[in-house]
């Protein structure tokens, strides 16, 4: 599980991935993995997930941007000291790679801001060591 640390954000992200191999198609090189996201609310006022940037990269190097509104077809807002979780998924071209990103947050007096996302990795089990 990765935890992000950035003390300057109220907002703290966890990640847990895991691989999908029922999914996944290694002879069309097509990894599938999902990812469970916890985003707490350390502030204390309510802050909306506006919406949400990813940078994915695979073992290749190859780079995938995503960009929306919301996450899973919500835009939660979270009081401080809760918590929302959802999970999701990413397929890769090969059976490591990581992502990264920030969710932009809205709290209850209109300021906007950013969560940051950090790094965290894709793998299929016993690839690293």
């Amino acid at each position: 599980m990765t935890d992000n640390r950035n003390l300057n954000s109220p907002i703290k992200v966890s990640v847990e991935t895991f691989y999908v191999e029922a999914q996944s198609e290694l002879e069309q090189d097509k990894y599938v993995f999902a990812y469970t996201i916890t985003i707490k609310n350390h502030s204390l006022c309510n802050a909306t997930l506006e919406s949400r940037y990813w940078l994915i990269t695979d073992a290749n190097g190859k780079e995938s941007e995503v960009e929306g509104e919301g996450v899973v077809g919500e835009t939660p807002t979270i009081r401080p000291g809760e918590s929302y979780k959802y999970t999701s998924g990413a397929v890769l071209e090969t059976p490591v790679g990581t992502m990264q990103g920030y969710y932009v947050m809205r709290n209850e007096f209109g300021h906007e801001f950013q969560a940051p996302i950090t790094v965290f990795r894709l793998s299929t089990p016993n690839i690293l060591h």
